[in-house]
């Protein structure tokens, strides 16, 4: 009996000890555990405005919202038609509000501009001293300006016709640009300068670094970065 409590007595005295510094025994240390719950270091991304940007509003809000909308496959894009007629545009695009009044192609081959041809309801006054027909609804858009009303001896990308409808709430991206279409107007953006206009028949409103500029004598208003 007494061997066996001396045994259990020496158990103890294992248990009690963690290891030996010095010839001493140290007291085993014991971690806390922490109750508090794991957080996540990924950011918080702010959602995409839900509706379509106002006058003023920051590049990266009509950024946001442009890129928000439902994808358009460009593949539907590259051919526009004139009474009838279609025309393969090979690389270039085409398109069509579904309103009708605001028409957009691209003319790679020969400029990086996006075009378009906006019923607008006041549009900029013929300029005087040229005589060549005035479109005072051309909205020629490169990035890093954007102009509004111009003279024109030939209909450009338009002379193949109207391109597909790009339905509201769709997105098309083609080269640098992205645009979508509400029924507030046409957003498009330039993501290699930043900078966005919205086409409507009420005007045309740049964002980004887009400002006014006073316009050369064939243009008719003129915003630059």
């Amino acid at each position: 009996m007494r061997c066996w409590a001396a045994a259990v007595f020496a158990l103890m005295l294992v248990a009690g000890c963690s290891e030996t510094v010095g010839g001493q025994s140290q007291p085993t240390k014991l971690t806390p555990i922490s109750s508090s719950p794991s957080r996540s270091s990924s950011p918080t991304l702010a959602p995409a405005p839900t509706a379509a940007p106002g006058p003023g509003a920051p590049i990266a809000d009509v950024i946001a919202w442009i890129a928000a909308g439902e994808p358009a496959d460009a593949a539907g894009f590259h051919t526009a038609t004139r009474d009838g007629t279609p025309t393969d545009l090979g690389d270039d695009v085409a398109f069509t509000t579904p309103s009708g009044k605001t028409t957009c192609a691209t003319m790679s081959s020969y400029t990086n501009e996006l075009m378009c041809l906006v019923q607008l309801k006041n549009p900029p006054p013929r300029p005087t001293g040229i005589e060549v027909h005035w479109a005072g609804g051309w909205v020629n858009f490169d990035g890093e300006s954007l102009s509004v009303g111009s003279f024109h001896g030939d209909p450009g990308p338009f002379e193949n016709g109207d391109g597909p409808q790009l339905p509201y709430g769709k997105t098309l991206k083609f080269g640098d640009y992205q645009c979508r279409t509400d029924q507030v107007g046409l957003y498009c953006v330039n993501y290699a300068h930043q900078s966005a206009a919205r086409y409507s028949d009420a005007g045309i409103e740049p964002f980004g670094c887009l400002k006014t500029v006073a316009p050369p004598p064939d243009v008719g208003l003129k915003f630059s970065c």
